[in-house]
This record gives structure tokens, sequence and C-alpha cells, in this order.
């Protein structure tokens, strides 16, 4: 039986705040509460329930779930927007596909691997793949991967499509880790099929932190579950220790909870926004910013897409979004492609509406130059709807210094906090990807039959990574292995931010194996402070 949830007063001290509530803050949050930690969490968005608020209709449900406030973009971006990110409980894992790989032994140490490239900030992760296996292999039973605690998800027909292509080519096409229910698991039912699962997963197949690890961590009554409260700054004391949280609570008032231990999960994004907000005379360049590391190397992977038009119907928006994948070209080949890194092909549909929209966008919606779809070639695009298949490609983007998040110091929000800028260069690596990757995605569906084939320019970014990057040497990185930060040593960084570099996987199974790594980390902390504490005591 549930316990009631705790309350924390605003002037005592919560044992960890944790700003954000996503694949890093809700995995440490369950971790943190399930040891009987009193954790107060703070979510910039409302709660929503799975039957009451979810809806079949993409452009109701992206307003529902987005991150809608202002986010200036500068650099040659490839979207002309800067992210497509959530503001609610559970983050970006109410919106994601589900896709739950691990990144491969050879990217934890891409400044070896790959070497010195020119305009690159290529680094080794501190901590290897062997490191982080007992926790991927914790977070795929969290969070119920079929291929790795239940059967692979059967393929549906925009999956049938690939496979078609692939097997033509000798090219191995299958069904991808998924963190969604093949069956019923862990409370939540198996998956039907209905194919809306960037809007919100409303039968709870889909993992999210919303519908697991919110719910296990509330049971325990250990948490104060605040949404609708927007963190603006975090404070610190004389000897540079986090004190509290200031943050906007729902009626707009401007208060602070006093913490212990501060744990920031707010997305690449707004993630080093906060830290740049919390500047002081100790931290003039923002909190825990020594190195000039905080904003720095933001990445969002390699992306694109390539959608086909096929004579017979092909149904692809039926069935789970992201299901199938080829990852013939995830390994590192450059003399044989001419580029560092690989990628992967992952089966995707857009809803109508955003078929329109992106599949050919003009300059409104993507690069500048471009001419959007009108007239008769867009209603000939619509009219096919369902002979369309459709696939995205994520590939390793290389970390450079100058794309990177920074503040705004002219418009503010409307609780008076400087709006973040995002200012993005493709690298000339990503470029020649992206023409690879288009290339193979061509020959793959018109060896499937295809009459006609899009190249797609990325969608706004659902990869946010980097501007935290975690190192070894606190003159370059910002967080230790364990998401600490150098210079703060009870303020965590538990989401994408702490990525040196990007991978080339969905990077939301390795999110959250941080997370959980962090949780203990964090908890072993706790023990040696409260024996510490009793030693002094004794001791008088």
């Amino acid at each position: 039986m549930a316990r009631s949830a705790v309350k924390v007063p605003l002037n005592e001290q919560a044992e960890v705040v944790v700003i954000g509530t996503g694949a890093g803050g809700g995995n440490v949050i369950r971790e943190l509460c399930l040891s009987g930690v009193r954790v107060v969490a703070l979510e910039a968005g409302p709660r929503l329930d799975a039957d009451k608020d979810f809806e079949e209709d993409e452009v109701a449900m992206f307003n529902k779930l987005s991150w809608l406030d202002p986010v200036g973009v500068t650099g040659q971006d490839v979207t002309g927007s800067a992210a497509w990110i959530c503001k609610t409980v559970g983050g970006s894992t109410t919106h994601w596909a589900g896709a739950a790989l691990r990144m491969q032994p050879h990217e934890f140490k891409a400044k070896t691997t790959y070497g010195d490239i020119e305009g690159a900030a290529l680094a080794d992760w501190p901590i290897d793949y062997e490191t982080l296996v007992p926790y991927y292999e914790k977070a795929e039973r969290l969070l119920g991967v079929s291929g790795r605690v239940m059967p692979f998800a059967p393929g549906n027909t925009n999956f049938l499509a690939l496979k078609r292509g692939a097997d033509a080519l000798g090219l191995n096409a299958h069904p991808g880790y998924m963190a969604i229910n093949t069956e019923d698991y862990d409370g939540r039912g198996m998956c039907t099929q209905r194919g809306y699962c960037f809007q919100g997963c409303r039968n709870e197949a889909k993992w999210s932190s919303l519908f697991e690890a919110i719910p296990k961590a509330e049971a325990t009554g250990w948490l104060d579950l605040r949404p609708n409260c927007q963190a603006l700054s975090i404070s610190t004391d004389s000897t540079g220790r986090a004190t509290g949280v200031v943050y906007a609570d729902p009626d707009g008032r401007i208060v602070e909870q006093k913490a212990q231990h501060v744990v920031l999960a707010g997305n690449s994004i707004q993630t080093p926004r906060l830290l740049l907000n919390s500047a002081t005379s100790r931290f003039p360049d923002g909190l825990a910013n020594g190195s000039g590391a905080v904003g720095r190397y933001y990445m969002r992977h390699m992306t694109a897409s390539s959608y086909a038009k096929f004579p017979d119907p092909i149904h692809a928006y039926k069935g789970i979004t992201m299901m199938g994948i080829v990852d013939a070209f995830h390994d590192n080949r450059p003399e044989e492609r001419g580029f560092v890194a690989g990628f992967h092909l992952e089966t995707i549909m857009l809803g109508p509406a955003f078929t329109a929209v992106f599949v050919s966008p003009g300059p409104l919606t993507s690069t500048q130059g471009s001419r959007a779809l009108w007239g008769e070639p867009l209603a000939d695009l619509m009219e096919s709807y369902t002979h369309l298949a459709g696939l995205w490609i994520v590939g390793e983007d290389l970390p450079q210094a100058e794309n990177r998040v920074t503040v705004d110091p002219h418009r503010k929000d409307q609780f008076g906090m400087p709006v973040p800028l995002v200012a993005v260069t493709d690298h000339p690596n990503d470029t020649a990807m992206r023409e690879y990757a288009w290339a193979k995605a061509r020959e793959i569906y018109q060896a499937a039959g295809a009459t006609k084939v899009w190249d797609t320019p990325p969608y706004p970014a659902t990869h946010n990574l980097g501007t935290c990057r975690m190192g070894a040497d606190p003159e370059t990185s910002v967080v230790n292995q364990f998401g600490q930060a150098h210079e703060v040593p009870n303020l965590f960084i538990a989401d994408g931010s702490v990525f040196p570099t990007s991978g080339s996987e969905n990077p939301t199974l390795t999110i959250s194996a941080l997370a959980i790594r962090q949780a203990d980390y964090i908890m072993s902390l706790m023990a040696e402070e409260d024996a510490q504490e009793e030693m002094i005591t004794a001791a008088k």
C-alpha cells in the first residue's frame, strides 16, 4: 500500500532536490526514494493523465507536451527551430519513440578511435562500456526493453517495406530494442499498435518515467512532486556548496526550496541555461563553469529522414512508430565512407500534418534556399499518404566548441529569466555522413520498389546532448564520471548534457543507466556524510 506523500517545507532542507522528471531525473528520483531518501522534484510543466489528456491528434499533443517557451537559434542551423523537447511530468520520455539502444564500446573512446579532426573537440569518456554494462542491464529491466527482457515486437508494414529493400541489397533489417511492452510487464499493458508513440502512449506500454519511475517513487511516500514549478537559479553559500533552488511556483510566486543536494536534469538546453543564470561573485561566469565548458559542445546527433512513395498501400502510420532498424552502417569505416563514426536507419512515420510540413520543408521550416512543396506536388504527396514509407537517420555528430547554448542578454521569459540561445553549425563530417546516409536510404527504398524518394532534412532536435560534458579534468569539463560538478560537490547533473560525445544511438537508455549509477553514488556520499556526523556527535 502506498504511503502518503511527504511534504517538505520550503525552509527545511530536502535531502535531494531534483530539477526535471524525464529519463535522467525520473531514474534518479525512483532510485533515491526506494532507498528512503526524501526528494523534492520540480517539474516546469503539468502532470498529464494518459486516459484523460492524451489524444490521437499530433498537433494537439505537440502543444500539450512541448516546451513552447522561446528558445533562440543562431548559426547555420539546419532545422530553423532549436529543439522538440517536452515540458511535462515525464519530460521527453512522454514523447520519445522508445528506442533503447546501448552505445558501442568504441564510442566511449571517440578521441582515441577517431583521432584528431580539424574543428572537432573530441574527447574520451571517463568511463568505458564495461563500466556501464550492469547499469544498462538494470535500466533495460526497469524500462522493459523488448529483445532484452521480453520478445521483440512484430514487424509492422513500414518495417516490412524497409526490410524488402534491405534484403534485396544483402543488408540486415531487424526489430530494434524498444522500451515498449510486447507483453504485460511490470504492471503496464502490452502495445496495441495504435501508432501514436510520439503523442504519448495512452495504454502506458511505452516506458515513460510518468508511468513507471514517478509512481514507484510516490508509492514509497518519500517524493514531494511539484508540477508547474520552473527552476530559475541554484543558490550557493560562501563555501561554494549548493543550498537550495529558486523557482516559480504554480501561482507565479518566486520561492526557494532549501536542499542538502541538488540534481539538475533539465536537458542540454535548460540545464546550462540554469547554471548560467546562477552566477554569483564566487561563480561569475555561471555556476560550476570555471572551465568555461558550460553550454559548449552542444550536440543533437546527425539526423535526417527519407520518405518513399510506393505503387501499393503501405499504411506505415499503423503500429509502433520506430520498431525496425538497419545498423549495417553504425561502425567506423572512414577509409571506405569518407567520414568517421556511424549511423542507424530507423523506421519512422509522421502524421498527416507533420508530413505536409517536414517531408519537403521550405525556408520557414528548414534551411534557407530550400523550397517547400506546394500546389500539385504537395497534393500528390498527401493523397499518397497511405502509400508512404519512412525512416529516420541518426548518427554520431562531432562536438564543436562553438556549437553551444548561451543566454540572451536582452530577451527574458515570463519569470524574468534570460532566454536560451542555441548556436549550431554542422561539422563537415556531419554533412558527409548525412549525404552518404541519404544515398543508402534511397538505394534501399528503390530496391524495395519505391517510385519516388524524398531526402528530408532534420526536424527540430529531439536528442539534445553535451553542454555540461563529463571528464576527469576540471579544467576542460563540468562534471566527473558520476555527474558530480567539479566545483560544487553537492550539485549533480543527470541528463544528456554530460555526454562528452554523442555516439550514434538514441540516448535515452544511456541517460537512464548513468542516472541509476549516479543515484547509487549520491547514496554512498550521503552514507559517508551521516557516518561523519555520527563520529562528530560521538566525539562530543
